[in-house]
């Protein structure tokens, strides 16, 4: 399986996860879509969610709550990889603000065009949401404090790049506080070639200790995983996964 069809199908889904929310119906993470994902279910607290529009909450496919986990700071520049419908950002720009500012990253077009909506419905004037890939990411070097994400890294073909690319634009000393799924023991080959799984936040999961080992060979320290929610058998989980750019 290539790069490019697993970045094409990771496209196609989560623009129709777009244009689904905009019609208000809810998304999911996951390969199948039920009433209540056992991925993307209860991970805002009440008084997050009444502080975002609703189609950004239809829009959310996230694994975990980063912007309840980073320790955020007024005055921070803070960067959502694959930042979807926005939820995160705009929790986050309210966070940093007044003279922080929220980037969100995202490749498709449809999601960005939810995102923007969102912000503008909901007053938000420190954030910004670029189109790119999270492999290469338009910002320059040493130009934000904090990098979150929400089980998008597994959706990478290529994670080397993305934790390249983040540890490139985090300042020295800034914080990696991401989200993600994260697996424990190999995953089958038929599972990693099926786009499907991929596209459902499944087969691209990291192993714990591969993740940790990629942190660190990308230049990060203090690394660690959390989990924070655990899925059937427990192969597979939901994880708050922190490192830190060194200062020197």
């Amino acid at each position: 399986m290539e790069a490019s069809d697993i970045r094409n199908a990771v496209k196609h889904k989560y623009s129709e996860a777009a244009r689904k929310a905009a019609s208000g119906d809810k998304s999911c993470c996951g390969s199948s879509c039920g009433s209540d994902s056992a991925i993307t279910s209860h991970l805002y607290a009440p008084e997050q969610m009444a502080d975002v529009p609703e189609t950004a909450l239809r829009a959310s496919l996230g694994c975990g709550n980063p912007t309840a986990l980073a320790e955020l700071r007024a005055g921070e520049v803070v960067l959502d990889l694959g930042s979807g419908g926005g939820i995160d950002v705009l929790l986050s720009a309210k966070r940093v603000a007044p003279t922080g500012k929220a980037y969100g990253l995202d490749m498709t077009e449809d999601m960005l065009r939810l995102a923007r909506d969102n912000q503008r419905q909901a007053g938000v004037a420190n954030a910004e949401f670029l189109q790119g890939e999270m492999e290469n990411i338009p910002l320059p070097n040493d130009s934000v404090d904090v990098i979150i994400s929400n089980c998008v890294i597994n959706l990478s073909a290529d994670k080397d790049r993305v934790l390249a690319e983040a540890f490139r634009v985090l300042r020295p000393g800034g914080r990696f506080a991401v989200s993600d799924i994260v697996s424990r023991g190999e995953i089958p080959d038929a599972v990693r070639r099926n786009l499907e799984l991929w596209t459902g936040c499944i087969a691209g999961a990291l192993d714990e200790n591969d993740y940790l080992l990629r942190l660190k060979r990308a230049g990060f320290v203090e690394a660690s995983i959390e989990p924070t929610r655990i899925y059937g058998d427990g192969q597979f989980f939901g994880a708050f996964v922190r490192a830190r750019k060194p200062v020197a």
